[in-house]
């Protein structure tokens, strides 16, 4: 194997060409290169007793959990993160179709557009058990926005989703409720008709144990009603995402030095495969 040094010299001007090329490129790119500005915001999940009706309405869970929720809580947000339709949704909210350069006469622009800002966004779950959602954008006062609006758009879907079955719960609790008030009016209208002791008192325990379960029903309307209205938020917002002091990408100085590095190498190495192969001619 030839000495390092001494290839080195031998090649030095052909490798020096390259590294030299390689920096001129390098630069070039990174400072023609749209800068792009990093926006974050961050919140914590909300605790999951919050949007359970037993646990809102039992003093004693209320005593035993935090307000704040596990890491684990944000599983399902930071997955409804990897969704076209948030993306979608805020592309189209803000109207920003012009700024990803998608015409609004295309009728695909806003899924374009969305799909842009797909790129440029990550959603993740941090080590300290925090959500994240950091956006990357050439305008430095658009991309605290993206971030916050991307934000508010992940809340606003897991709150709908657990008013919607909310809702939906307090539906089949009023159809029940009204049922069972049919069904008291009858037994009542029997109780009057009743001439035996026996027949009376049987209707009587009937009818008592019948009111006992239209109060029930009449507690838990009510409770769902107040949790429907309250429309309880899943993500508790930390800090609002607001505008970068400086760039985030590129980066010239590494990105300048790492092609300073990888070129050398690579001239190396090709100078040793060429020395190899003149070895093995002569």
């Amino acid at each position: 194997m030839p000495d390092l040094f001494d290839l080195m010299w031998r090649w030095r001007k052909q490798i020096l060409l390259l590294v030299v090329t390689t920096l001129i490129v390098t630069t070039l790119v990174v400072f023609l290169v749209p800068k792009r500005y990093l926006s974050v915001a961050t919140a914590l999940p909300a605790s999951s007793y919050a949007t359970d009706k037993t646990s809102v309405f039992s003093q004693d869970l209320q005593s035993l959990y935090s307000n704040i929720g596990l890491p684990d809580d944000l599983d399902k947000i930071v997955g409804t993160g990897h969704l076209d339709t948030v993306y979608r949704s805020v592309v189209a909210r803000l109207d920003l179709t012009d700024h990803f350069s998608c015409s609004k006469t295309d009728k695909d622009a806003v899924p374009k557009a969305g799909s842009i800002l797909k790129k440029h966004t990550r959603v993740i779950k941090s080590d300290y058990g925090e959500l994240k959602v950091k956006v990357w954008d050439i305008d430095r006062n658009l991309a605290p926005a993206l971030a916050n609006a991307i934000m508010e758009q992940l809340q606003q879907i897991h709150q709908e989703i657990q008013t919607v079955n909310n809702s939906m719960l307090l539906s089949k609790i009023t159809e029940e409720y009204l049922k069972k008030k049919v069904d008291y009016e009858k037994l009542n209208d029997s109780l009057q008709r009743a001439s035996n002791t026996s027949q009376v008192d049987l209707l009587t325990a009937q009818k008592s144990s019948l009111l006992q379960q239209i109060q029930e029903y009449e507690k838990l309307q009510n409770q769902y009603k107040l949790m429907v209205e309250a429309k309880p938020q899943p993500l508790i917002i930390v800090e609002k995402a607001t505008p970068a002091v400086a760039p985030d990408e590129p980066k010239p100085v590494q990105a300048i030095v790492a092609a300073a590095v990888l070129s050398l190498f690579f001239g190396l190495l090709t100078a040793l495969v060429l020395e190899k192969r003149k070895s093995a001619k002569d």
